[in-house]
């Protein structure tokens, strides 16, 4: 299996596989870099509608082909009666949001039940159909390629092409009306064809997924890679971008993995791989991750233990409590019999004195930032400047005794 697995890596598992490793790849960054700007507009749920109105389009457009002697499961008929099933659902959500005092996490709720409960009513209904070759049409709900022809691998390949263009053209003005509409709108934008643009967006990728992740799954793709990339950075621009990797990676490598086990589906494989990269990001990013969280909060506990250690000794109280006394000794403020040594003495009346300059600071500044940005642990120095603490000094009637170091540890 291995083996198999870096055959469809390196493309030479066959013409069909490469084919859609490349068309998820590219889904894989339309979705995760569209899904972004749904995310950053907070209406990630909205994908969730879009995909499951697209199953009664999937149904009717079967029937209907069956209907005029086609065989029922062309792909690019299936694909435009789920747009136009999709865009339907999506137009039910806009009015009953406007229309009514519902809200629209509401409104979408409303739609994806009805629209999917419709659809597998018309599911079951063509499993009873004599004719049409409905078998494997189940594919669309979690995704498939198994039976894959090369004009479907192409429709998927060409329409995730179209998508990451749509994503790279008006990545801006989508941006700008994600964070603040209303500057958007007094820039000269129109948000409302912004906004349209970004639904069409967001409904070409969870078209063209269907065959590929399923309509159940798309969900997940338009959503977990903008949501690792935010754990990796700020800016927008790079989380668009990080987005759109992560993306692609979850269907390069998933469509391979799918490829070296035909008997699993190719859709689960890719929404696995992404939360497999959401996992590890959680855990190990370097801002928001749990362990950096962990680090954190146990550099910040060491240094109240400095803080609360080192005011005792300045007042000649006992300190009694043991996770303090560890940090000093570890930190060579006081030996193992418990004397203080010289550098615990510099720094026990460094703190003493801090502590007065603070009090003297809220009382010349009277500034509840100021206040806000003191935590007991943060050095003066890392907050005003040497003018100001000069000046703190001088209104205290002492000399100034500025450490160069900082103390910030």
């Amino acid at each position: 299996m291995i083996s198999t697995f870096l055959n469809a890596l390196l493309f030479q598992a066959g013409y069909n596989a490469a084919l859609v490793a490349l068309g998820a790849a590219l889904l894989g960054i339309a979705a995760g870099s569209g899904g972004t700007f749904l995310f950053l507009r907070k209406r990630s749920l909205l994908s969730d509608a879009l995909a499951h109105s697209t199953l009664p389009g999937v149904g009717i457009a079967f029937m209907v082909m069956v209907a005029f002697g086609g065989e029922g499961r062309n792909l690019l008929g299936l694909l435009f009666g789920s747009t136009v099933s999709a865009a339907l659902g999506l137009l039910a959500v806009g009015w009953i949001t406007s229309r009514t005092r519902l809200t629209e996490d509401t409104a979408i709720g409303a739609v994806l039940s009805v629209f999917f409960g419709f659809g597998v009513v018309l599911l079951t209904v063509i499993q009873t159909m004599s004719s049409g070759y409905q078998a494997g049409l189940e594919g669309f709900l979690l995704g498939s390629t198994a039976g894959m022809l090369f004009s479907d691998a192409i429709v998927i390949a060409v329409g995730g092409a179209f998508a990451v263009a749509i994503v790279f053209f008006l990545r801006r003005p989508m941006t700008l009306v994600s964070f603040d509409p209303e500057f958007a709108a007094a820039s000269g934008i129109n948000v409302q064809r912004i906004d349209l643009a970004m639904m069409g967006l967001v409904m070409a990728v969870t078209i063209v997924g269907l065959k590929l992740v399923g309509l159940i799954l798309v969900v997940a793709l338009l959503i977990i890679p903008p949501v690792t990339a935010r754990l990796w950075t700020d800016r927008t621009e790079h989380v668009v971008m990080s987005a759109g990797l992560i993306g692609g990676f979850s269907g390069y490598v998933g469509a391979a993995l799918s490829a070296s086990a035909p008997h699993v589906p190719t859709g689960p494989i890719i929404v696995l791989v992404s939360f497999a990269l959401f996992t590890f990001s959680l855990l190990f990013a370097p801002a928001r991750g749990v362990l950096a969280a962990i680090i954190r909060h146990r550099r910040f506990r060491t240094r109240l233990h400095r803080r609360q250690g080192l005011l005792a000794l300045a007042n000649g109280e006992a300190i009694r409590d043991r996770p303090t006394l560890a940090v000093l000794r570890r930190e060579g403020f006081i030996r193992r019999d418990g004397d203080v040594t010289d550098m615990g003495r510099q720094a026990a009346a460094k703190v003493l004195r801090d502590e007065s300059r603070w009090a003297m600071a809220r009382r010349l500044h009277q500034d509840n930032d100021l206040s806000g940005r003191y935590d007991g642990s943060t050095p003066i120095e890392a907050v005003l400047t040497r003018d100001e603490i000069a000046e703190i000094d001088r209104r205290m009637g002492r000399p100034t005794l500025l450490d160069r170091s900082g103390d910030g540890r």
